[in-house]
């Protein structure tokens, strides 16, 4: 129904952004690699897909075309619903995703939150003929100035609580992360996408 959004954006978070086109405020779920690839900017022009189910419309949002044509693959598989295959481009950018498709990695596919060995091997028998390799179009650039830890702690929490995970695993999961990783090198983006790799 809508092939994408152009318009400003009003408010941007990891896991969602409100995209405001001729008066009207659009709530567009997103990934962790389009919600970097969309700060910074006002105006913006974004790729959506529509969910439509007897309870609920969800509308989805991605900053690349290409993005948006792997989601729509990764959900005809049988198993992977459409917050299961946004979870996907969170844990992985679209270019490692498709590459551990591609190279038959169930190792890597099962590394997400959520990715059984069944989904996972599922995933690459269905897709390895199927998808097309866009070289770099899918790599999270870090956000410019960063908050503190305790700051980048609690927006990713609440970013993996929106996602349908429990605030306090993920707080103890985000204790060990934060000790794993330099403060230097920290971003919303990396403990999310951590922490879904990460089962314990």
């Amino acid at each position: 129904m809508f092939a994408y959004l152009k318009g400003i954006i009003t408010q941007l978070e990891p896991t969602f952004a409100i995209v405001e086109c001729n008066g009207v405020g659009y709530r567009v779920l997103i990934s962790l690699s389009t919600h970097s690839k969309l700060q910074g900017k006002k105006e913006i022009k974004i790729f959506t897909h529509l969910q439509v189910r007897e309870d609920s419309h969800s509308l989805y949002g991605f900053a690349e075309f290409s993005e948006q044509s792997l989601f729509e693959q990764l959900i005809t598989i049988s198993g992977v619903g459409a917050n299961t295959a946004l979870t996907m481009l969170s844990g992985l950018s679209a270019d490692e995703l498709v590459q551990a498709i591609r190279m038959e990695d169930v190792m890597s596919l099962k590394r997400i939150k959520g990715i059984g060995a069944k989904t996972a091997a599922r995933i690459v028998l269905e897709l390895k003929d199927k998808i097309k390799m866009d070289s770099g179009a899918f790599v999270p650039t870090g956000a410019g100035g960063k908050p503190n830890t305790t700051a980048l702690k609690a927006e990713a929490i609440a970013a993996l609580a929106q996602l349908g995970f429990s605030k306090s695993d993920m707080s103890k999961r985000m204790d060990r992360i934060l000790k794993e990783i330099p403060a230097d090198e920290l971003s919303v983006e990396i403990l999310v996408k951590m922490a879904l790799r990460n089962p314990n």
